[in-house]
Formats: structure tokens, C-alpha cells, sequence
């Protein structure tokens, strides 16, 4: 394969898809851009779905730790405080939350499809077309705006989504 900027009588993928006029190659080009959002859809699409899943949880961990904070303040004065080598019986900590076998197919899914979405974008930038490359860089950089649009947190660097990405190198 070359690089080129090859439009009419183009292949990409397979037989059926030749670009036999202009239009046909414009609505490629279109395709591809959309091919790029639904890419970078998905990938926030996983995100959301963790934190729903995280928030849906954290009212059953909230009252967990809220039960054990009440049990350790209502020991009355009389009762002797714990020595150095006794620790109070509380619930165990939780490190985060393990979605149930349905959550996990639901995230597996969302995982199948932005893997697939992700091969078929770059089995499209493998023909090397100029033009097809500069629509997947579009549609990264209008996904990137749309999707990735988010709150940063300030105080922890690695909540931000561009650490959290694949393609960052030595975050």
C-alpha cells in the first residue's frame, strides 16, 4: 500500500464498497467522520456507564460507613477505649464495586463494540487515502470536543480523561 489521494474508483474494505463518483466519495468521507464520533461516543459511553454504576452503589457503601461512624460514637463514656492492640469491629473496607454478571455483560458489550468500531477505523486509515485520513483526524477532533467534554478534577491528575487513555504515553 501507498500513500495516496485517490477518489474515484477507489476501494475500501471490500468490493462493494467503490467509490464510482464524488458524491459516493463525499458520503464516504462523511461516513468515515461519523464512524470516528461513534468511536469517541463509545468511549464515553464505557465511562458513564462505570460511574452510574458507582453512584448507583454508593448510597448501600455511604450507609455502611455511616452505621460504623454511629456505632463508634454512641459507646458510652463508661465503656473502657480500645488499646493499641484491639481494633474496632466495623464493616469491612470496600476498595470499589464489583458490577454483577448482567452490569458485566452490559460493559463487555460497550468494550466489543468500541473495540470493533476502533478495527474498522483503522483497517479504513490502512488503504492510506490522504483524504480518509484527514476524516478519521476530523472525527477524532469533533469527538474529542463533544464527548470528552468533562469536569477535571483539579486536585488528582489522573482523573482526567486524557490520562486514562490508552494512547497517552508515560502519564
Amino acid at each position: 500500500m501507498l500513500w495516496n489521494w485517490n477518489t474515484i474508483d477507489s476501494c475500501f474494505i471490500s468490493d462493494t464498497w467503490r467509490i464510482r463518483s464524488n458524491g459516493m466519495f463525499a458520503g464516504s468521507c462523511i461516513g468515515v467522520v461519523l464512524l470516528v464520533l461513534l468511536l469517541e461516543f463509545l468511549r464515553r459511553a464505557v465511562k458513564e456507564y462505570d460511574r452510574f454504576l458507582v453512584r448507583k452503589n454508593m448510597p448501600a457503601e455511604s450507609a455502611v460507613a455511616a452505621n460504623a461512624a454511629c456505632d463508634t460514637a454512641s459507646k458510652s463514656p463508661s465503656q473502657p477505649a480500645s488499646t493499641s492492640s484491639e481494633t474496632p469491629i466495623t464493616a469491612p473496607a470496600r476498595s470499589g464495586y464489583r458490577p454483577n454478571v448482567f452490569e458485566q455483560a452490559i460493559r463487555a458489550l460497550l468494550h466489543m463494540l468500541q473495540f470493533a468500531v476502533a478495527y474498522f477505523i483503522m483497517l479504513l486509515a490502512m488503504y492510506y487515502n490522504g483524504y480518509i485520513i484527514i476524516c478519521i483526524f476530523i472525527g477524532a477532533y469533533l469527538g474529542s470536543f463533544i464527548f470528552q467534554w468533562e469536569t477535571l478534577a483539579a486536585q488528582d491528575r489522573r482523573q482526567t480523561s486524557a490520562s486514562s487513555e490508552a494512547t497517552v504515553c508515560c502519564g
